[in-house]
C-alpha cells in the first residue's frame, strides 16, 4: 500500500514522482489557458500537499514551457515539460484548481493524486461539435446586435460565424498551421457575411461583416497577458500578448483578402458605439457571453450566471457611456469589476474559481473591432491620410486602455483583497492539517 502524504513528510521522498505530478498539474493548467499567477499558486499548494516547503520550490514558466526545481543547500532536482496543445477549457482549470484542496482534505496518496490528474485529463467536453458551433454563432450574433445591428444582422452573422468556425475546426483537424487556419476561417466568414449583405433587408447590412469573425478574437490571451504583467510575470505576459497580436493579425489578413477579392466597401468606419441602454443590448450581451462560455467549455450549471454577468457588464458599460458620458475603458472597468466582486461574494454557491464565470462574462466588452481596425490601417498604411492615421492610432490606444480596464476589473479581488483571500485560504489549509 502506498504511504499517505503529510505536510511533515520528507520533501525529497519520491521526489521524481512529485516533480512529475507538479509538471503534469501545471501542463494541464497552461494548456487550458490559465493565467501564470493561477498556475503558480496551484503548483505551490500542490507542492505543500506533497510535503515540499515553499522555500525549496522554484518555478519557471513560459507560454510553452514549465520548469520545476526542488532544492536546498545540499541537493537539487530539476525537470521540465512542454505545453503544446493550448485551448481554453474552463472545466479543466476549475477541476485542477480544486485538486490540491481535495487531496489535502481526503489525505490522497501520490497514486490517488496521479489517478485524479488522469481523470481530469480525459474529461469529455461538455459540448459536442454542433453545440460549440452554435456557441460561436450566438457569440458573434450577439456582438452584431451590441454594435448596432438588428435581428436580420444577428441571424446572418450567426450563419457566417458558424461556417467560419466549422472551417477553422476542419483546418485544425487537418493539422494546418494555427495562424493559417485563423486567416482561412476569417476569410470564409467574411465572404459569407458579405454575400448575405447583398440580399439582407436590413438598413445596415454590413454589420455582419464586422462581427462574423469575432469568435476568433483572442479575449482570453489578451486578458491573461495583462494579468501576467500586473502580477510581474513580464516575459510570460509579453509572449501571450504577441500570440494575441498574431491571432488578430491573421484574422485581419483573412478579412482584408475577402474584402479585396469581393470588392466589399470599407466597413471599418462603421460605428460600434452602444446605441441604447436597455433590453436588446442586454439580451445580446447575455447571448454572447453564453456563446463564449460554450466555446470555453464552462460547466453547464454556470451558463445562467455567466449570461447574467454578461448582461450586467454591458448594461453598466452602456449606462456609463450614454448617461454619464465617460470613456469606454472606464465603463468597461466598472462592468468587469462589478461582476468579479459579485462572483467573489458567492464562491460557495458557484463552487468554481472566480474567473471561470467572470472571464466569459466580460468577453463581450473586448474591443476586437478596434484592434483589427488598427491592423487594417497598418496594412493599408500607404493609402492613409494623416487624419486616417491619427484615427488608427486612437483606435489602438483606446483598445489597449479598454483591455487594461477589463483585466484590472476582473483582477480586482486579487489586487485589493489579496491578503485577505490568502489569509483565509491559509487558515483553511491549517484546519485541514489539524484534521489529519
Amino acid at each position: 500500500m502506498p504511504t499517505k502524504i503529510t505536510a511533515a513528510q520528507d520533501a525529497y521522498a519520491d521526489i521524481g514522482l512529485k516533480i512529475h505530478l507538479l509538471l503534469e498539474t501545471g501542463r494541464l493548467l497552461m494548456e487550458s489557458r490559465a493565467t501564470t499567477n493561477r498556475i503558480t499558486r496551484d503548483l505551490q499548494r500542490a507542492a505543500a500537499y506533497m510535503g515540499i516547503p515553499e522555500e525549496k520550490l522554484h518555478l519557471y514558466m513560459m507560454s510553452t514551457t514549465i520548469i520545476v526545481n526542488v532544492s536546498d543547500a545540499d541537493r537539487t532536482y530539476t525537470s521540465m515539460c512542454k505545453c503544446r496543445n493550448q485551448g481554453v477549457n474552463m472545466t479543466v482549470i476549475s477541476a485542477v484548481s480544486k485538486l490540491s484542496w481535495k487531496a489535502r482534505a481526503q489525505n490522497f496518496t501520490l497514486a490517488d493524486y496521479q489517478a485524479e490528474l488522469e481523470r481530469i485529463k480525459h474529461l469529455p467536453q461538455h459540448y459536442n461539435t454542433a453545440l460549440a458551433t452554435l456557441g460561436a454563432a450566438l457569440a458573434c450574433g450577439g456582438f452584431c446586435v451590441l454594435f448596432g445591428g438588428d435581428l436580420y444582422g444577428f441571424f446572418f452573422t450567426a450563419l457566417a460565424a458558424a461556417c467560419g468556425f466549422t472551417v477553422r475546426r476542419l483546418c485544425t483537424r487537418w493539422e494546418f498551421n494555427s495562424y493559417a487556419a485563423i486567416a482561412i476561417a476569417a476569410f470564409v466568414a467574411t465572404c459569407i457575411a458579405w454575400l448575405t449583405s447583398l440580399v439582407s433587408p436590413s438598413p445596415s447590412p454590413l454589420y455582419p461583416v464586422i462581427a462574423c469573425s469575432l469568435f476568433i478574437v483572442p479575449g482570453i490571451p489578451l486578458i491573461n497577458a495583462v494579468d501576467d504583467w500586473l502580477n510581474n510575470f513580464i516575459m510570460g505576459g509579453t509572449i501571450r500578448a504577441m500570440n494575441a497580436l498574431l491571432i488578430i493579425g491573421s484574422m485581419t489578413f483573412g478579412i482584408i483578402v475577402a474584402i479585396h477579392l469581393g470588392g466589399v466597401q470599407d466597413f471599418s468606419s462603421l460605428s460600434v458605439a452602444p446605441a441604447q441602454l436597455y433590453v436588446l443590448p442586454i439580451l445580446a450581451a447575455a447571448v454572447a457571453a453564453v456563446g463564449f462560455a460554450v466555446i470555453f467549455n464552462v460547466p453547464p450549471r454556470l451558463l445562467v450566471p455567466t449570461a447574467i454577468g454578461g448582461s450586467l457588464c454591458v448594461a453598466i458599460r452602456n449606462y456609463c457611456e450614454l448617461a454619464w458620458n465617460v470613456h469606454p475603458y472606464i465603463g468597461s472597468f466598472l462592468g468587469a469589476a462589478v461582476i468579479a466582486l459579485l462572483v467573489l461574494r458567492l464562491p460557495d454557491y458557484f463552487r468554481a474559481p472566480t474567473h471561470v464565470i467572470a472571464t466569459p462574462a466580460v468577453i463581450p466588452l473586448i474591443p476586437g473591432v478596434l484592434l483589427y481596425r488598427l491592423l487594417f490601417a497598418i496594412i493599408n498604411i500607404k493609402a492613409l491620410t494623416s487624419a486616417a492615421f491619427i484615427s488608427a492610432v486612437q483606435n489602438g490606444v483606446e483598445a489597449i486602455l479598454i483591455i487594461f480596464g477589463i483585466t484590472v476589473g476582473v483582477a480586482i479581488p486579487n489586487i485589493f483583497a489579496h491578503r485577505y483571500l490568502d489569509k483565509k485560504k491559509k487558515l483553511h489549509w491549517e484546519e485541514l492539517n489539524e484534521q489529519e
